[in-house]
């Protein structure tokens, strides 16, 4: 998997060293150009000096086959605009970035950023997509509610496994927001039948955790 990461603070850059660690290809974009240096010597030839908001930048370090772009600069701004150019201009598929003000997350999902988070443990579980012994995942609270967004790969084994969405004893208050399926988005319409290796971005109540398993998963996981 290449994973293309602007902004060499604090969070870029142990990002970049855990996710070179896994094994991932990654290249870290940075403007300073002292702390390319450092970093170079630190993990080698996987940092570059520029600015990940110009368009060249992004296109000499290979953007348009990157599996997902990072943007984590301590700019609000600057990671909304890198985020865009990769999905807009490149077509890249998964874009996250590190949003330093919640008040700003709003605008972030408004204009198409699959993930705002902060974290570096929850940007590497973000990425890699792989979760060893569970298949429902969560990935974010929502502020000011009691709502949470968790991701749930359905099997074969899975009770929801053939069944169509509105088919689906969900509890109440929980909704489909996405429906993921070889790579690519589904809308998540009540007649859309769930196949094998479906991906499922669910909002459901923190109450509900439970039942959305039983529903979706059998009792694999409780």
């Amino acid at each position: 998997m290449y994973v293309l990461i602007a902004g060499g603070g604090k969070v870029g850059r142990n990002l970049t060293e855990l996710l070179v660690k896994k094994g991932h290809e990654v290249l870290l974009i940075e403007r300073n150009n002292a702390k390319v240096q450092q970093y170079t010597e630190q993990l080698g030839g996987v940092v570059v000096q520029g600015d990940a908001c110009e368009v060249s930048v992004l296109a000499d370090a290979g953007v348009g086959r990157a599996d997902v772009v990072i943007a984590v600069t301590g700019d609000d701004e600057d990671n909304l605009v890198i985020c865009q150019l990769a999905k807009k201009k490149f077509n890249v598929d998964r874009a996250i970035a590190r949003v330093n003000n919640p008040k700003n997350e709003r605008i972030f999902k408004h204009l198409g950023i699959d993930a705002t988070v902060n974290p570096t443990n929850t940007l590497v579980e973000l990425i890699e997509q792989e979760i060893p012994s569970h298949s429902l995942w969560h990935l974010m609270n929502l502020h000011d509610s009691d709502l949470q967004l968790v991701d749930i790969v359905i099997n074969q084994n899975s009770p929801a496994f053939n069944r169509s969405l509105n088919a689906l004893n969900l509890p109440v208050g929980t909704s489909v927001v996405l429906v993921v399926r070889g790579g690519k988005s589904q809308v998540a319409s009540p007649d859309l039948v769930l196949k094998n290796r479906d991906e499922l971005i669910v909002l459901a109540p923190h109450t509900g955790a439970a039942e959305v398993r039983r529903s979706l998963l059998g009792q694999e996981e409780a």
